[in-house]
């Protein structure tokens, strides 16, 4: 700012402006950016390594000299959009053997999904719920640090022991469903009706019971161990079917498979 001799603060109120403003340099007076050099080895550092980031371009950096700290190459690495593309794995289509299964009674239909919660310890727990989707009862599920295709079978013949086998068996594309195991399994015994992937809401009635168990019981509890997740989330179904009061329609049902 030129001020003829007078003082930056009378120039400043004469002129109407404010003092802040001339604190910095104009854009015509300012060097290049100080960086520029080292952002075009980055890029070339990154077409050359695709599959490696930044923390790999710091230390090859630093390697070749540059003297710059690991916050800045990160810093550098963003407003560059650089990034290590990911490799998106294919999700394993499931064979539906039925369309459109319609729960017009009692154990047509069932239907299954996963949720995932973890102990204090930071391990995962895997909740599987089973659904009829006429009557909204939660027939049965598992609470376990994994699931494989085989125990869900072993679960599906328990509840099959007392209920006899439902008419088919609507879930999503989970590994543990789109298995190989589930298609021998369910070929002479039940329909499978996979929801198209992304799309939820093709099994509505199970996700509106997992958003139940987790607004009333995953939420507000904390689980210590795998035993005590068991006995709380089993408490917690209990107490769904057979003390939660529903519409007089769904009641009715209830009692009479009861």
């Amino acid at each position: 700012m030129i001020t003829m001799g007078l003082s930056e603060r009378f120039a400043c109120r004469t002129t109407g402006q404010q003092r802040s403003t001339q604190r910095r340099e104009p854009a015509t007076t300012t060097t290049a950016d100080p960086d520029a050099a080292l952002r075009e080895w980055l890029r070339a550092w990154a077409k050359d390594h695709p599959r490696r980031g930044f923390r790999n371009a710091y230390a090859d950096a630093r390697g070749e000299g540059w003297a710059v700290n690991h916050k800045k190459i990160q810093r550098l690495w963003r407003e560059e959009w650089l990034r290590v593309p990911q490799r998106r794995r294919r999700k394993r289509l499931g064979a539906s053997t039925v369309l459109q299964p319609v729960a017009d009674a009692p154990n047509r239909v069932w239907a299954v999904d996963f949720q995932f919660d973890a102990t204090t310890d930071g391990r995962p727990i895997k909740l599987v719920s089973i659904v009829d989707e006429h009557t909204r009862e939660c027939l049965g599920g598992m609470v376990e640090r994994s699931v494989t295709g085989d125990r869900l079978i072993d679960e599906l013949d328990r509840l099959a022991t007392t209920r006899g086998y439902p008419a088919a068996l609507r879930c999503d594309n989970g590994p543990e469903l789109a298995c190989e195991a589930m298609t021998e399994w369910a070929r002479e015994r039940v329909g499978l009706a996979f929801i198209p992937p992304g799309e939820p809401w093709r099994n509505g009635y199970v996700e509106s019971f997992n958003s139940r168990v987790r607004d009333e019981c995953l939420n507000i509890n904390i689980f210590w161990s795998l035993t005590q997740a068991r006995v709380v989330i089993t408490d917690w179904k209990d107490d769904y079917n057979h003390r939660r009061r529903r519409s007089p329609g769904v009641g009715r049902v209830l009692r009479d498979v009861a």
